[in-house]
């Protein structure tokens, strides 16, 4: 009976979608906006409690999990699975490798790389999380670009590769809907047309909405350092981030009504060739070129040399070893993997959709090698420069002081020591800016995908109801930073989480559904060999026995004769 209703609602809103997903997702979130904006105060004490006991007692879980998933997924790129397509033996890919990487990218980290190009390395330099290490020395600023690659490399692409790999799999292999709760059709069978499908769906597209929030948040932060330092009198306080969340919202929005093709490859496009500039010109115009480049393969054997440790340090020993105890992780790996996951339903189902036809090893390979090769390059141009200024073996500078003080402010202090400086911090206001249009008209299109279950796009209006809805829900976590008188990136921090611990436990639950499916595979393909050699058997068969008729009648012939 209600599911007649809700098909009926649907129909005369002029709506194409599932009408349970669709305004079971909606609901909730206007049920939290409400709550959050009548409640602001309760409900920051309790999602701040519950993180709380989630960095502390599964901090650990997070970061054995998201390793596990990158050794999962070398398996598969290496194993006899390689060679199959996301789709048919004969599909081939839709878009050019270069087209690929630049949407991949530009909907995936790059507006994390603007915020923290700078801002992480200089935090872990100025407050090294290692006990024993000081603070600007040598060892300081090789752990902090260690951390920095471990944080947004290899291990961060993991987490969108692992779904991105099941969507594709299971939605363009066995034909289903593109949902996440096709992901899990070798456990669920039909039953994820039922009511457990769709809760997962529900839960997904709630998840991608407040990932995408808490990035849309920290790219706003850092839009409005940016307009600050270029206008001093304009103040970055909560209302003007709520404005650019509107102009920016506007934005995106219009580029949704224009699709995948026309809006999200063309601010894609764009994006990265600004990004790839700015990074060219720091190289360029830092003064010792020499030493970043050599920082660049330097920094590629530091990475391969600690990333074993890192990926399994979950700081174990800090009840010994530091005055606060356990806690820096909670505040950075936990997070990131924790933010990072809530954009795995997201970032899969758009990764799946602009990679069909790739084989699983190309997939596997391109997503992960690419994006972290060119991560690697960004943090040693931007993060080795923002060291060397502010002081190797010194006892700090500017750069370090505005990160401690904001920040969103890192990038724009770091632009201060290069020339035509009002300029470039203009530029890199406009690539953030476009960053955030970029993952937020993805997004959209993504959660309206997975509320349709196609890759085709639905009405506009439909498109443009979640572009909307996830610009009303950044500015309303601001907000609530900003009533409660708490850092706006401490409250974002709070709520995602909180959130990311049920959707890491549902990407966890993929790799074992993908490993059943790839198993089902083989053994589907073995039937296939053996049903094929049975048949020619059987053929074989056949033809000696006429054979032998056919003699047995010429020899009666002959013996008539």
């Amino acid at each position: 009976m209600i599911e007649r209703k809700l098909d009926a609602l649907a129909t005369r809103l002029g709506l194409r979608t599932n009408p349970t997903i669709f305004f079971a997702s909606s609901g909730l979130m206007v049920v939290f906006l409400l709550l959050l904006l009548a409640f602001p105060n309760q409900i920051s004490t309790t999602f701040g409690a519950l993180r709380d006991w989630i960095v502390t007692d599964l901090g650990w879980f997070f970061i054995l999990g998201v390793t596990v998933w990158l050794g999962f997924l070398g398996y598969v790129a290496l194993s006899r699975f390689g060679h199959l397509r996301l789709g048919g033996d004969d599909s081939r890919p839709e878009y050019s490798n270069l087209s690929w990487f630049a949407m991949l990218f530009a909907g995936g980290i790059g507006t994390v790389l603007m915020f923290w190009g700078v801002a992480e390395p200089m935090s872990h330099f100025a407050t090294p999380p290692f006990a024993g290490v000081e603070p600007y020395s040598v060892e300081a600023a090789r752990d902090a670009m260690s951390i920095s690659l471990y944080h947004l490399s290899l291990h961060t692409w993991a987490i969108f590769t692992l779904p991105g790999l099941a969507f594709g799999f299971f939605v363009y292999r066995y034909k289903l809907p593109l949902r996440v709760s096709s992901v899990f059709y070798p456990f669920l069978k039909d039953r994820i047309h039922g009511p457990i499908g769709k809760t997962i769906d529900v839960f997904a597209v709630l998840g991608t909405l407040f990932g995408l929030a808490v990035s849309l948040g920290l790219g706003t932060s850092q839009v409005g350092a940016g307009i600050n330092a270029l206008l001093p009198g304009v103040p970055n306080n909560t209302w003007l981030q709520v404005g650019i969340i509107t102009v920016l919202t506007i934005t995106a929005v219009t580029s949704i009504v224009a699709g995948l093709d026309k809006g999200v490859k063309r601010l894609s496009n764009v994006n990265i060739l600004l990004a790839v500039g700015l990074m060219i010109f720091v190289l360029i115009f830092f003064e010792d070129t020499l030493f970043l480049l050599r920082q660049i393969f330097e920094s590629f054997g530091l990475y391969l040399q600690d990333i074993v440790g890192l990926a399994f340090w979950n700081d174990a020993m800090a009840q010994f070893t530091k005055d606060g105890g356990w806690g820096w992780q909670g505040g950075w790996t936990v997070f990131y993997w924790a933010w990072t996951v809530t954009w795995a339903p997201f970032m899969g189902v758009f990764l799946a959709r602009i990679s069909r036809g790739r084989t699983l090893r190309q997939f596997v390979g391109g997503v992960l090698i690419a994006p972290s090769l060119f991560t690697l390059v960004w943090f040693a141009i931007f993060g080795w420069s923002a060291m060397r200024i502010d002081g190797i073996g010194g006892s700090g500078g500017a750069l370090s002081e505005a990160v401690a003080d904001d920040v969103a402010l890192a990038m724009f202090t770091f632009f201060e020591n290069f020339p035509a400086a009002t300029l470039i911090q203009g530029i890199a206001v406009i690539v953030v800016a476009l960053f955030f249009a970029t993952s937020s008209d993805s997004a959209s299109l993504v959660v309206d995908m997975l509320c349709v279950g196609d890759s085709d796009a639905g009405p506009v209006r439909q498109r443009v109801f979640w572009g909307v809805s996830e610009g009303a829900l950044a500015a309303s976590l601001i907000i609530l930073g900003g009533v409660t008188g708490q850092d706006g990136l401490g409250a974002l921090q709070q709520v995602i989480t909180v959130i990311g611990l049920p959707i890491f436990v549902l990407v966890f639950l993929m790799m074992f559904s993908l490993i059943k499916g790839l198993r089902d595979e083989r053994e589907a393909a073995f039937e296939a060999q053996f049903a094929e050699l049975l048949a020619r058997r059987r053929l074989m068969d056949r033809g000696r026995e006429r054979a032998q008729a056919d003699a047995a009648a010429s020899g009666d012939g002959e013996r008539a004769g």
